[in-house]
């Protein structure tokens, strides 16, 4: 069966899914094979859960007329996504970045959703099979589609240019993530900028911020929508930022008073103030839209419990976050500060320097409690007494159950193998 006989069929579905947990009545079932699983062996209960169809790739487990045989159910489902983006020709604004992926994504959506019928990548689905399944959860009446692009390695970003072909596209930051896929930061920065080489291969448009040196270089030759907080000859420009601990904007002589914490989250609130201008949403619905966006998941969340005030980052970290976010913590002017953060993962030969580099800064910096949480800051450690080191999270559990925090104000920061929000539990 051709592809677009295939997508005749998925045409006649309700959702697309992966995952037979997860099956609405009348979706499309398409079948993967990972490390450890199989799911062309789930085919027959994805039917019976009340799947219209179902994609395989074995076809041992053809059922019947409603199964689609085809030779890769992977490649299946990434070209049905690709012919579903042409065949419905949904504006897209793809994003990437070392950082703030989602949280920009989410501001995209939060600000042009005030105007526009929006839809976006849910969570950060953002891989090679993510974009696909974010590209066929859009419909004729998405009049806007947002997808965000994640990668650790060399041609990942072109792949899934190729795939969900922005009409725009925008660089969160070139920072220190993954450095052991993409080679170290010189490969961070050539990985990412794939997409400017789409973008500027076919005639599309960026968003650059035109304080960032590297990227305002790389994007001379490709159709742009500029902001600034320095130079007023940007598209927009922005007044004022200050954060206290949570992020204020002045553009155009309104606050836009947000509920994001840390300078590090200007730029991606700006990002998303430069693109609803672009497209034409009203000032008034662009504060409504950052102003009522709330973030979650673990990301700069900030939550009360046992009177500490906690700022809970721990979805991901890397040098790059993990440095901006404590220069962050460190200048607010806030009593009994406590930071704990946990290993950044990744980082390859590099992995030793960057830790160490983190202790070093706590060192010269604070005169508060630290708890660093991993092997590689154990190894990393230094005598000192605003610094403790545990090999384990299982190690500084214990801790926790002996020693109480109250009325702190604590910082957790970790790699997402590390799973600091476990702290809560015990605090």
């Amino acid at each position: 069966m051709d592809i677009s006989k295939i997508h005749s069929c998925f045409l006649l579905c309700s959702s697309v899914s992966i995952d037979t947990r997860k099956i609405n009545t009348n979706s499309f079932f398409v079948a993967l094979k990972g490390t450890n699983f199989d799911a062309n062996t789930f085919a027959k209960q994805a039917l019976e859960n009340g799947a219209a169809y179902v994609v395989i790739d074995n076809g041992d487990y053809y059922i019947d007329e409603r199964t689609i045989l085809v030779e890769d159910s992977l490649n299946c489902l990434q070209e049905l996504a690709k012919y579903h983006r042409n065949y419905l020709k949904t504006p897209i604004i793809a994003l990437t970045g070392s950082n703030g992926k989602t949280t920009t994504k989410e501001l995209f959506q939060a600000v042009l959703s005030q105007k526009y019928t929006t839809k976006a990548t849910v969570g950060n689905l953002n891989n090679h099979i993510g974009v696909p399944l974010t590209l066929l959860s859009f419909t004729k009446e998405t009049e806007i589609g947002i997808v965000e692009m994640g990668a650790n390695h060399q041609q990942e970003i072109a792949f899934l240019c190729d795939l969900a072909k922005p009409d725009f596209g925008y660089i969160t930051n070139f920072g220190k993530a993954h450095l052991e896929g993409f080679g170290g930061v010189e490969g961070v920065i050539k990985g990412k900028s794939e997409m400017y080489d789409f973008l500027q291969k076919f005639n599309k448009k960026a968003f650059v911020n035109f304080d960032d040196a590297i990227q305002f270089e790389k994007t001379t030759s490709i159709d742009r929508i500029v902001f600034s907080l320095v130079n007023h000859e940007a598209d927009v420009f922005i007044e004022k930022v200050e954060a206290n601990p949570f992020v204020k904007i002045v553009y155009d002589g309104i606050d836009i008073q947000s509920n994001l914490i840390g300078l590090y989250n200007a730029t991606n609130i700006i990002a998303a103030i430069t693109v609803g201008k672009y497209f034409e949403v009203a000032l008034n619905d662009i504060e409504r839209g950052i102003e009522s966006y709330m973030p979650e998941n673990n990301r700069s969340q900030i939550i009360f419990k046992n009177g500490n005030e906690i700022i809970l980052d721990a979805y991901n970290a890397n040098p790059s976050s993990m440095d901006v976010a404590l220069d962050n913590f460190i200048q607010l002017k806030k009593a009994n500060k406590v930071i704990i953060i946990g290993d950044m993962f990744e980082l390859g030969d590099e992995s030793k320097k960057e830790h160490q580099t983190i202790v070093n800064k706590l060192i010269s910096q604070v005169d508060f409690t630290c708890f660093l949480i991993g092997k590689e800051f154990y190894n990393s450690k230094i005598e000192n007494k605003y610094l403790s080191f545990f090999l384990s999270f299982e190690d500084f559990s214990i801790f926790l159950k002996e020693n109480k925090f109250e009325n702190d104000f604590i910082l957790i920061k970790g790699s997402r193998g590390m799973a600091l929000e476990r702290t809560l539990d015990f605090l």
